[in-house]
């Protein structure tokens, strides 16, 4: 690479306004065209310094943007100047159909548009001397399916991803303006760069058939899920299940389930589930929350290299104790991995006690470099696995049978890429059939571990489904411990992993896969040091998850 070849950089004003979301909206969508081929646009944000540290991280010495030379934007005239012959024409949304964002952000990655708000459009068009190409204002009135949301979708759906103009690779499930642009929430507003490079169909629905969303009050009972089925059924018919689909970014929690400011029958967890229920069987996986996620675009064209993260040295014998091993878990987003990991991974104590972090492979499409950073750092005690559920969240026993020997594929290739041989968190609706078990021994044969919830069991609650400890073509399988994943304080995690084990405490050699959700590793030490006060006389042992699973088919065996 050149030294001090350019990379241009644009701070987003971020003002919590209107006028600053449709800024956000217009470089954002321009990114995307104007990193398509090269990574060569960054973009920083006047309150968010997420994207400020990693641009620091990664000009640093022997990093991959070493050298370059820093070009400052100062104004959107050089961000069209920069854009330049890429740049074919303009598309202006319609702030009273919320949709058409998404519709404009679709159709700006298939014909390399900029997309512009109604006053953005009086402000600058004529200015830029641009064509503008599609003025989608009252375009879309409910006039065929009594709603203009799905109008619009509908649309789009005919229009652009039935005739294979969107990437068969890629969904987009971002929320759109419905309640973010008074506020100038641009959560969802910074990640469309990668829809637009990548030219994938964005849309923003519910999952429920049973409840009409709080965007749309006057649709009929199930409109957004006919939809969002046609989606699903498009993208399938196009890959012809030749590979499996990314759908990045997660429902609306305030329109799609229950929240402070909006009831809804149907809790935040079971949407995210049902969401998950629903894509599955279209060979879709989920890279769930991807708000605030910045460059993408930039990021993915990191060099990469295959990874490597060694084995634990240390093979200690099996005995009659507690073997326990905390799963480090939500990593299976963009955004956790991008904004909330340093947090985490920056912990004074990190390497002072074997954890497994819980991190997606599919992740190294998006973030290359942050995850090779990870592992670059990582101490002899920090080992990475899958999150939820492999590579990509789905759910296994909704896979077709006949789609398994492309998912094994998928799954091998990302595992392989990222030198991963366990799947701690699967998460699925029923107990892993034989075909299932089969599956996951072709790329996680060094362990695997499930969260089983059955939500359609006509309860409120959902029915957990437990499995016994078991070696299957020598593949170890336990079911793992949510029950302590959300910390509040380490004697309340200590409290509710010494029941969970002496519900089941023999008096052998008994094992522990405890999921913990976003917290460091000091919190960590403090649970266990809790754990000791506790119960003196329980012996336990906190290991790696390699050796976790060693010792659990030793002693499964020996059974």
């Amino acid at each position: 690479m050149e030294k001090y070849e350019s990379l241009y950089v644009y701070e987003l004003s971020d003002a919590g306004n209107i006028a600053s979301f449709d800024e956000t909206v217009t470089v954002t969508c321009l990114q995307g065209i104007i990193n398509r081929n090269t990574p060569k646009l960054y973009i920083l944000s006047s309150r968010n310094k997420r994207p400020q540290f990693w641009l620091d991280k990664f000009t640093g010495e022997n990093e991959w943007l070493h050298g370059k030379y820093l070009n400052k934007i100062n104004n959107l005239d050089e961000l069209i100047e920069l854009a330049g012959d890429f740049l074919r024409g303009a598309i202006i949304w319609d702030p009273k159909v919320p949709a058409t964002l998404n519709v404009a952000t679709t159709i700006a990655g298939v014909e390399s548009e900029i997309v512009l708000s109604p006053e953005f459009a009086d402000r600058y068009l004529k200015h830029w001397n641009l064509k503008v190409i599609h003025d989608l204002r009252g375009t879309f009135d409910g006039s065929i399916t009594g709603s203009a949301k799905n109008d619009a979708y509908r649309w789009v759906i005919q229009n652009y991803l039935a005739q294979g103009l969107c990437s068969s690779k890629l969904l987009c499930l971002y929320e759109d303006s419905f309640s973010t642009r008074e506020k100038g929430d641009i959560g969802y507003i910074v990640t469309r760069d990668w829809a637009v490079k990548n030219k994938a169909f964005v849309f923003d629905l519910s999952p429920w058939g049973d409840e009409k969303p709080a965007d749309d009050l006057d649709q009929c009972l199930g409109l957004d899920l006919q939809t969002y089925k046609l989606i699903l059924g498009e993208i399938l018919n196009k890959t012809e299940g030749k590979h499996m689909v990314e759908l990045q970014g997660f429902f609306a929690f305030s329109k799609y389930s229950n929240t402070s400011n909006h009831f809804s029958i149907h809790e935040p967890v079971p949407t995210e589930w049902e969401t998950v229920y629903l894509i599955s069987p279209y060979n879709c996986y989920q890279n769930t929350i991807a708000s605030n996620c910045y460059n993408q675009s930039l990021h993915s064209q990191a060099p990469f290299k295959l990874l490597a993260q060694g084995r634990p040295l240390e093979k200690p014998s099996l005995e009659n104790k507690v073997y326990i091993y905390f799963h480090m878990a939500d990593y299976d987003s963009g955004t956790s991995l991008y904004d909330f990991m340093p947090n985490f991974w920056q912990d004074a104590n990190r390497g002072k006690i074997p954890l497994g972090w819980g991190i997606n492979p599919n992740l190294i499409e998006t973030y290359p470099d942050i995850i090779t950073y990870l592992y670059r750092t990582k101490s002899n005690k920090d080992y990475f696995t899958s999150d939820a559920s492999a590579a990509g969240y789905f759910n296994p026993s909704r896979i077709q049978k006949k789609y398994w020997p492309m998912v094994i594929e998928h799954n091998r290739h990302f595992f392989d890429q990222t030198d991963m041989k366990i799947a701690p968190m699967v998460l699925d609706w029923e107990e892993p059939t034989d075909t299932v078990k089969d599956a996951f021994t072709q790329f996680s044969p060094d362990g695997y571990g499930t969260i089983i919830y059955n939500f359609h069991n006509g309860s409120i609650s959902p029915m957990q489904v437990k499995i016994q400890p078991q070696v299957w073509k020598q593949m170890p399988i336990i079911e793992m411990f949510n029950g302590a994943c959300n910390f509040s304080t380490a004697a309340e995690s200590a409290q509710q992993i010494d029941s969970y084990i002496r519900d089941n405490y023999t008096g052998q050699a008994q094992f522990c896969l405890i999921r913990i959700v976003w917290v460091n590793p000091t919190k960590i030490m403090d649970i266990i040091k809790a754990l000791h006060d506790l119960d003196p006389d329980l012996n336990f042992e906190v290991t790696d998850p390699y050796n976790f699973y060693r010792l659990l088919k030793e002693s499964l065996s020996e059974k």
